[in-house]
């Protein structure tokens, strides 16, 4: 007879996804104790992937992010400037220095390549015309410098290094811009069953501003009403996974075209389990 999947269940599934067992792996001792497969694929998927938007009211809990004004994140102190509850949001003046900021673009320039994203449907990444940007990835701890800033942001996010995808490098000239989107992957959409499955739901987003741009490129969060101005060295947090896998609409946003000048941003998305790119 099968089982139900309750309390006591759902908490060995979180524990044993957070050990990095494999779905595979969980999904068969599941079987073994009783589930029909299809249900415990299911459980497996909706356990990775966090509710979806809109079908229960989001539940603010404990930002992981230390309150305090000053934060000692790795090697450097960074200060906190706004925070915002509701969404959870928290600007960061001088995450990098001027020289770290011109050093990873120094890097990444030969490496640009028109940036994609996630068809929702196929799981293939597609270029659109909702975001018109170049760009590239380093791997975590690619390079001694790449290794300080995955560091420094972890230690910032309050989050494992290890759950971190790699840094991504976006360049933006005039005109190009990122329609409004979610940095989580809308677990009721297919094409992201895959790329939820090597780390589980994305959790938090820290956006790295690299330079100054002379006119437009703000980040804008549509439905809080915010808009974050890009200043060389400046970061934006925002969560969207809390403790009970809920995900929160409340982060929508936008990158507002550059009118002037060029846009550099470097981007670290955190997931809920240890990633494996």
């Amino acid at each position: 007879m099968a089982v139900s999947l309750d309390a006591s269940w759902r908490n060995w599934l979180q524990l044993n996804l957070a050990r990095g067992c494999s779905v595979e792996s969980v999904i068969e001792s599941m079987v073994s104790g009783g589930f029909d497969k299809d249900v415990a694929s299911a459980a497996v998927r909706s356990c990775l992937a966090g509710e979806i938007p809109g079908s229960s009211g989001y539940r603010y809990d404990t930002c992981p992010v230390s309150a305090d004004r000053v934060v000692h994140a790795h090697d450097r102190a960074i200060h906190s400037v706004v925070r915002l509850e509701r969404p959870q949001l928290i600007l960061f003046d001088d995450v990098l220095s001027a020289e770290e900021c011109d050093e990873v673009m120094e890097l990444s320039k030969d490496k640009l390549r028109r940036s994609t994203i996630i068809d929702s449907d196929t799981g293939r990444a597609e270029v659109i015309k909702n975001r018109s940007s170049e760009g590239t990835f380093f791997k975590l701890c690619e390079n001694p410098l790449i290794e300080r800033l995955d560091r420094r942001i972890s230690a910032l996010m309050n989050w494992p290094m290890e759950n971190g995808e790699g840094l991504q490098i976006l360049r933006y000239g005039v005109g190009g811009e990122y329609r409004a989107h979610f940095d989580y992957f809308p677990p009721d959409q297919p094409g992201h069953v895959t790329h939820i499955a090597r780390g589980g739901q994305r959790t938090a987003t820290l956006v790295v501003y690299l330079n100054d741009v002379e006119s437009g490129g703000e980040t804008v969060f549509t439905d809080a009403g915010v808009s974050v101005s890009p200043r060389k060295g400046r970061a934006v947090y925002f969560r969207y996974f809390n403790d009970l896998g809920q995900l929160d609409p409340a982060t929508k946003h936008a990158g507002a075209p550059v009118l002037a000048g060029e846009k550099w941003i470097m981007t670290k998305w955190m997931r809920r389990y240890s990633y494996s790119g």
